[in-house]
């Protein structure tokens, strides 16, 4: 038996409860003759008469009654489950799972997650923080936030948080006083440089930029770390010069813990990017997402 059509279903159970093509036709908003069209195809895949039909009346056969008795609950369960499905499309809810980098987990997310959960209560989010580049989608998430230079070029990127960030360098007074200030990147491999260490083992040069000309410097020094936290005390302590996102060492700036040097030298770049690989079938959190982000006003 060939594969029978839901809409043929349907079309019968109009007009089955209607007792009529015409009455059907008209509570569908479609032709009489395509109910018609729609009964013969379901009659002829199923090899068994319906409906009765005279010029007066349309009457379920026996066989007709017994089929729009069962299928009235099942048909009606489908109905309520596409409703659902476009409930969410109207009102946002489920998991939202994002692959971020660190600095954006703990500097950019948290007050727009917090803006977006209130207006969105039925949407629940997964953050994961890792400054590892990984296929983001085949892990299971519906979207990434990276920067520029490392996003793929087939993807919708959004601009989330701020629009300029940069790098720059600091060390605690207690150290500048000890071992003198910097006045030029190259004075660095002279002192004691705090060195981040990504996950893989690799440790980043340091890049500074003034007037066009770029000085690139190998850090050298006492420690080696994962965690920016560990890199930020460890300056402070005044065990040596740090170099990260200026957001990471703010606090300690204005608390006076930290003073930045090569100012003139700093680089700035673009912020991050939210992506993903389509607009079309988006899931209805990212959705909710996208739209929310596209409503903030990056600095």
């Amino acid at each position: 038996m060939a594969a029978i059509n839901l809409s043929d279903l349907d079309a019968f159970m109009a007009v089955a409860q209607a007792r009529s093509f015409r009455g059907a036709a008209s509570l569908r908003n479609v032709s009489p003759s395509s109910l018609s069209e729609a009964l013969k195809r379901l009659e002829a895949d199923l090899g068994v008469r319906l409906l009765n039909r005279t010029t007066r009346s349309v009457t379920p056969t026996e066989a007709g009654e017994r089929l729009l008795q069962q299928l009235t609950p099942a048909l009606s369960d489908i109905e309520g489950a596409l409703a659902t499905v476009k409930s969410q499309r109207d009102r946002p809810a489920g998991t939202l799972r994002l692959n971020v980098p660190v600095i954006v987990a703990a500097k950019v997310l948290p007050p727009l997650v917090t803006r977006f959960l209130t207006l969105h209560p039925d949407i629940t989010m997964e953050i994961a923080a890792s400054d590892s580049f990984v296929d983001v989608f085949s892990e299971g998430f519906d979207a990434g936030i990276r920067y520029e230079e490392k996003l793929e070029r087939d993807m919708i990127a959004v601009p989330i948080g701020p629009r300029t960030q940069r790098f720059i360098a600091a060390a605690a007074p207690a150290y500048l006083a000890a071992r003198g200030t910097p006045r030029h990147p190259s004075e660095l491999v002279n002192h004691a440089c705090i060195r981040h260490r990504f996950a893989s083992g690799r440790s980043p040069d340091w890049e500074f930029e003034r007037g066009g000309k770029a000085v690139k410097i190998g850090p050298d020094g006492p420690i080696a770390a994962t965690n920016v936290e560990i890199e930020v005390q460890a300056a402070v302590a005044g065990l040596g010069i740090v170099y990260t996102f200026h957001e990471f060492l703010d606090a300690a700036l204005q608390r006076g813990d930290l003073v930045e040097i090569l100012h003139e030298w700093s680089v700035s770049f673009p912020g991050p990017y939210l992506y993903f690989p389509s607009r079309r079938h988006m899931p209805a959190p990212l959705r909710a997402f996208v739209d929310f982000i596209k409503n903030e006003r990056p600095a």
